[in-house]
């Protein structure tokens, strides 16, 4: 069945248009005249009946129709070039966005980031950072890694790992070394509290069924900086157990009362559905999904 395609050098015309919002620059661009530009841009406007761009005085504007359609084939053209490179040997790197929690970033991502770059050197991560809640924007091509449920429409969710939570602290604060054998003998350390976190102290003790959960006790405005004060010995966090792998594995936290807290919530990876044949965005997520078996945080 032979495929239904627009004239293919009025699609690269507009693509370039559409990306600067300007037709000079887009002619500079290809190496054309603004006329040509203009006559190729209506040449496709006929062929889609429909109008890509909004023309007042010396202003241009894409029409939504036009925004939607500059998504999707940047998408298409990147997915060209990047094939074109594989296929002739000329390997290219290219960048894909990526927004997350400062704390996720730092403490889970950028530690095992090497194992991506070293897997796929010619694809760059441009990573953004957030410490307040993240609004997924359908009409982003970049990926996400939210905290929450996951569910959202026309959008791929995979599972990293669930909110596991749990007193930690420095060795040394313990008396004598030794763990502690109920949820009440918290009640002689300091706690800390992050600022971001307010509710984890809470639902850990409703969690063991604890009558009441103390609210005093320092308060940091991030976990990072939290969990920094645990190792310093000042006092209690409740912390994110897959946050704080490394720390619990070489000796600088230790889980006094071993009583976890698994919530609902987890981290996401999260991307449109329109974007789910980009390699870059295959090859994310097949690695964070494999970096996530391999070190025995499970991905449901």
């Amino acid at each position: 069945m032979a495929r239904s395609l627009p004239p293919l050098n009025p699609l690269r015309v507009f693509e370039a248009a559409a990306r600067h919002v300007h037709f000079t620059r887009a002619a500079e661009e290809l190496g054309i005249t603004q006329a040509a530009v203009s006559r190729q841009i209506l040449v496709l406007e006929s062929w889609l009946k429909i109008k890509l761009f909004e023309r007042r005085h010396t202003e241009l504007r894409l029409t939504e129709a036009g925004s939607q359609y500059l998504t999707s084939l940047g998408q298409a053209f990147d997915l060209i070039e990047n094939s074109t490179a594989r296929a002739s040997g000329k390997t290219k790197q290219t960048t894909i966005v990526l927004r997350s929690y400062a704390t996720f970033t730092m403490r889970w991502l950028i530690p095992r980031l090497s194992h991506f770059t070293k897997r796929h050197p010619d694809v760059l991560i441009d990573i953004k950072t957030s410490v307040t809640p993240i609004k997924f924007r359908p009409e982003e091509t970049g990926l996400i890694i939210d905290y929450g449920t996951g569910e959202m429409e026309d959008v791929v969710s995979q599972r990293i790992f669930g909110d596991v939570i749990a007193p930690m602290c420095h060795p040394s604060l313990l008396r004598d070394g030794r763990l502690l054998e109920r949820p009440a003998d918290l009640r002689q350390y300091p706690l800390l509290h992050s600022r971001r976190r307010r509710q984890d102290w809470a639902d850990w003790f409703a969690h063991v069924g604890a009558k009441e959960a103390p609210n005093d006790g320092s308060i940091f405005e991030n976990s990072s900086l939290t969990y920094q004060a645990a190792k310093e010995g000042i006092g209690v966090a409740m912390g994110q157990v897959h946050l704080v792998e490394s720390e619990l594995a070489n000796g600088d936290l230790v889980i006094p009362i071993d009583r976890k807290l698994e919530r609902s919530y987890g981290y996401y990876l999260l991307y449109p559905k329109r974007v789910r044949q980009d390699p870059r965005v295959i090859a994310f997520h097949n690695w964070i999904t494999d970096e996530a078996v391999r070190l025995e945080t499970p991905v449901h």
